[in-house]
């Protein structure tokens, strides 16, 4: 017989704590895209800055097992070029996606709605803007 066939089933160490795993990903059910709910997150929510970026967000009455909703924009106004835009746009997803675990509460999110606006006139490096968002998202949390 092999040694395998002599553990009756029961694993190796059987003391060791359970791996938890945090998901990196930013799947379209997350991303905030309809109108309705725009409007609503910017007339009712909740608001502060931290330059360069501006947090606007919806807290839920109970907190929930769904991850948030976000939308992510920056301003045309202080940058004329797409390319610059979308870099930023790019930036601060990447930024958010490493980061958002950190909306987690008890495995449940307090949050229902968030939108993170550039409102910087310069582009800034991406670890500024991690460390940035960071703060955000563990303020808007307690908040």
């Amino acid at each position: 017989m092999l040694a395998a066939e002599h553990t009756n089933g029961m694993s190796a160490a059987p003391n060791r704590p359970q791996k938890v795993t945090i998901s990196y990903s930013f799947p379209k059910e997350e991303r905030l895209c309809s109108k309705k709910l725009i409007t609503e997150l910017f007339s009712k929510g909740s608001s502060f800055n931290l330059y360069p970026l501006r947090f606007v967000f919806i807290k839920n009455a109970q907190p929930v097992a769904a991850p948030p909703q976000v939308l992510v924009s920056v301003s045309k106004k202080y940058f004329k070029k797409a390319v610059d835009r979308n870099r930023l746009k790019r930036q601060m997803r990447e930024a958010y996606r490493l980061s958002r675990h950190l909306l987690q509460v008890n495995n449940q999110y307090p949050l229902q709605l968030l939108a993170i606006i550039y409102i910087g006139k310069e582009k800034s490096p991406f670890n500024l803007i991690q460390k940035k968002l960071n703060l955000g998202l563990e303020r808007s949390v307690i908040e």
